[in-house]
């Protein structure tokens, strides 16, 4: 693997996480979940062969440029994302509540 290849590959998960967040935008929870998966994917490939590669000044910076935009989406994305998750772990919070209250009173016994 080269610098270049390293470039585009890290451009490949820019763009995949603009489509996430495009996705969480229109809450298609399916749509961002896969290209959750197909981002992780390139991003450990780029893990286990990036540290061979030493990249010039001007990829360097243009290397900075692109995380750059990645965590901004990525905050972006968590941001449309953590209000559902918080709801979501209230109603699991609260149903296994209601389970152990259930358990622990006998509601769920007939008499």
């Amino acid at each position: 693997m080269d610098g270049a290849e390293v470039i585009s590959l890290y451009e490949s998960i820019a763009d995949l996480t603009d489509q996430m967040l495009a996705a969480a935008r229109k809450e298609d929870w399916v749509l961002l979940t896969k290209l959750e998966a197909d981002c992780a994917h390139v991003v450990d490939f780029l893990k286990r062969n990036e540290l061979e590669v030493v990249l010039s000044d001007d990829r360097r910076d243009r290397k900075i440029e692109i995380l750059k935009k990645i965590l901004e989406d990525d905050r972006d994305i968590r941001k449309l994302t953590e209000p559902g998750l918080q709801k979501l772990s209230a109603l699991i919070q609260s149903t296994s509540t209601e389970r152990k209250l259930a358990n622990t009173y006998g509601m769920n016994q007939r008499g």
